[in-house]
């Protein structure tokens, strides 16, 4: 069977710089640089705001028509008015129904969807839960993503070649997947517990979704965008929190340092369209990437902690966000929370 010879990323074996030619300092221009998405059609989740915002004028400028599902849809649109080829629809990743009659309007609709970007997110949250009990940050940065990519299943495989983006983060480093209690019911809360696990899903998302989704011409990938001082993720911090972080200096201004991880906009949303659009990566799936190119396992053991204050070796992916074991069973899991099962 022609599935059984494609190599999938079980365990991070294709987690190698390929070489792209690009690097932490390039930018969604760069990367769009001769790509013609004429007649493509695209989703992105908080599309209307930092990275998302960036990635859907580079997909329009490219040519694409771009969907963009808001939970705010009066900032979506005041946020996009004057860019062409953008339809706002409503949606919250935490109200299960909401992304049910965005999707079922999506369908009807009959369009093919070439591209999905599971780019909104949220960090740094108190401890907040959904209707269901759920802890926002697995509830929004996973949970919202996995029914959508599923009830938009249909779409992606009428699309003859499709890639599904999950915008995950360097800081899955700081938890796997609680698989006992992933929505903190009996232990104490932490946020970047919370946080880490939730990034730590949409890689291990990505890689059992390619693996099932090869065979309908679906790929799907996960990256690092870097660290973004300017985007909405820093709401619930102070600046004394931004400094110790070292994306701020000592008179509060954002510093810009892409070898380091501290990136613009364009340098973050650089990576997410590369893994929509790049031919390079037509033969690999399921990889985990950062700047502008596949990832390396991180083998360094080091605390996460130690590494992210300072923005010290902000790099690689966790061998345990690329272990098959552990994406099978969140997709079990997430089955199971969301009450939706992809209809392969």
């Amino acid at each position: 069977m022609k599935q059984a010879m494609i190599a999938t990323n079980d365990n991070g074996v294709l987690q190698k710089p390929i070489g792209s030619g690009f690097d932490a300092t390039s930018t969604t221009q760069d990367v769009i640089k001769g790509i013609d998405l004429s007649g493509k059609i695209a989703i992105v989740t908080g599309g209307y705001a930092g990275i998302g915002l960036e990635t859907v004028k580079t997909f329009v400028n490219a040519g694409a028509t771009v969907i963009v599902p808001a939970r705010n849809t009066e900032k979506a649109r005041k946020n996009l008015e004057g860019i062409r080829n953008v339809e706002v629809e409503p949606m919250d990743l935490m109200d299960s129904e909401s992304i049910g009659v965005f999707t079922a309007k999506f369908i009807t609709s009959g369009r093919p969807l070439h591209l999905l970007i599971n780019n909104a997110g949220i960090m740094w949250n108190p401890l907040t839960r959904d209707t269901r009990g759920y802890e926002s940050q697995f509830s929004t940065n996973h949970l919202g993503h996995f029914q959508l990519t599923a009830q938009l299943w249909e779409a992606l495989k009428k699309a003859d070649g499709a890639r599904v983006i999950n915008v995950s983060s360097w800081g899955h480093h700081f938890a796997s997947i609680d698989f006992d209690d992933p929505n903190f019911e009996h232990k104490e809360y932490e946020t970047l517990l919370g946080y880490g696990q939730s990034k730590t899903a949409n890689i291990l998302f990505s890689l059992e979704l390619d693996k099932r989704g090869t065979q309908y011409g679906i790929r799907s990938y996960s990256l690092h965008p870097g660290a973004i001082v300017e985007t909405d993720l820093k709401r619930y911090l102070t600046d004394d929190d931004l400094k110790k972080l070292g994306v701020y200096d000592a008179q509060g201004n954002v510093i810009h340092d892409p070898a380091n991880g501290r990136k613009s906009i364009p340098q973050g949303a650089s990576t997410t369209v590369w893994c929509a659009v790049s031919p390079q990566l037509n033969n690999i799936g399921g990889v985990y990437c950062e700047n502008t190119d596949v990832a390396e396992l991180d083998l360094t053991n080091s605390n996460a902690r130690d590494r992210v204050y300072g923005i010290t070796k902000i790099f690689g992916v966790m061998p345990y966000a690329v272990d098959p074991e552990n994406a099978a069973r969140l997709w079990t899991l997430s089955e199971k929370l969301t009450g939706i099962t992809f209809s392969l």
